[in-house]
């Protein structure tokens, strides 16, 4: 008797109908080719989605917001708490390796053009994940209410205050007050741990669904391929037990990383140092995450004005219609949704990429 006979699964299959499920996922299959590794990509991101709910729960448990009570929450997790430095360097590590993944994800589903018909809305819901996941790495700098968080997040929410007429009252909501104090730790900690979770799981669902719904995307080049030559894996099993195996290498990498290394290494660190200060002055250097630090290097490369608008809002008008561009790129990249490969988006991508990667590291080569 095989496992789907036993009793158990007989009555679980009478409520929840898990054959049908199974015999769903065994008859969907996933493209092999040279590029297959990029599959996994998405579900590693996910997998470290995962290690932040699991890890942030176990933080949320000792983790007390407010300006006489954040900071030594975060010391005495470090600590006091049994294993407690362990969750927090697991915590940071899958964070920022969770956005790193979310990058490369993006870009190489940009690259292969599996945006294209009819994937577009996969690609949307995929864009507001990405902007989910940096929006989750700068609501939670603030909260362990250091001295460079507390800099970090008075000239990032500062930022918003250089759109014309909004610009002003965007800033306020942003730190609930004129300037960053102890109520604007109570809003970056109720939009990381209740608005932007409740957010990225609803648009995951959708994101989940439509690509289940779809399947993996085939390569361009596969159009003009004849049927008999191309190969495919199966979903269930194969596929799955693939991308559980990465997901194990993944969690020991994390682990080994957030054992020898647990406030980071190089750019990517989080020392609890001082508690932040408001009358103190700012500290020499202000870096943003390594993941902000292109666009922060960016605006302070323009000059006061350009034009006849301030230089800062010039860029960030320019990054935004970058990023709407970015969005819509499945409805105006007409080559793609004919399974040809177009020069000019290629390109631009290429440029996008180019730019990310030189500004970051002229940003760090620079202070």
């Amino acid at each position: 008797m095989n496992n789907t006979d036993s009793p158990l699964m007989k009555w679980f299959d009478t409520r929840f109908k898990i054959n049908a499920l199974i015999e769903y996922m065994s008859n969907k299959s996933v493209p092999t080719h040279s590029h297959s590794s990029f599959y996994y990509l998405g579900g590693i991101s996910l997998f470290l989605f995962i290690i932040q709910v699991v890890t942030g729960i176990l933080l949320l448990m000792y983790y007390r917001p407010g300006a006489d009570s954040a900071y030594e929450s975060v010391q005495f997790i470090i600590s006091n708490v049994s294993f407690g430095w362990l969750i927090r360097a697991i915590h940071s590590w899958s964070a920022n390796l969770m956005i790193f993944f979310v990058f490369l994800h993006m870009f190489t589903v940009y690259f292969t053009k599996a945006y294209r018909k009819p994937r577009e809305l996969t690609w949307i819901t995929g864009m507001g994940l990405f902007v989910l996941a940096l929006s989750f790495g700068f609501s939670g700098y603030l909260l362990p209410w250091n001295e460079l968080a507390y800099f970090a997040t008075r000239v990032g929410t500062g930022m918003a205050g250089a759109i014309p007429l909004i610009g002003d009252d965007i800033m306020t909501i942003m730190r609930g007050g004129e300037e960053v104090t102890g109520a604007t730790i109570g809003r970056f900690f109720g939009l990381h741990v209740a608005i932007l979770p409740g957010l990225f799981t609803l648009l995951l669902s959708l994101h989940l669904i439509f690509v289940q719904r779809q399947g993996m995307s085939e390569p361009v080049a596969w159009s003009a391929k004849p049927e008999h030559k191309k190969k495919y894996m199966k979903f269930f099993p194969s596929f799955i037990l693939r991308d559980l195996l990465v997901w194990m290498v993944v969690l020991n990498v994390i682990a080994i990383l957030a054992v020898f290394f647990p406030d980071g290494i190089g750019v990517v660190h989080w020392p609890l140092g001082e508690k932040a200060d408001l009358f103190s002055p700012p500290p020499a250097v202000i870096r943003p995450e390594w993941y902000f630090m292109f666009a922060f290097q960016a605006l302070k490369m323009l000059p006061a004005h350009v034009w006849f608008m301030e230089g800062e809002l010039f860029g960030i008008l320019l990054f935004t219609i970058g990023g709407v561009i970015w969005m819509i790129v499945p409805f105006i990249d007409k080559d793609a949704g004919q399974n040809k490969r177009s020069k000019a988006f290629t390109y631009f991508g290429c440029f996008v990429l180019a730019f990310i990667l030189f500004m970051t590291v002229y940003g760090y080569l620079v202070e």
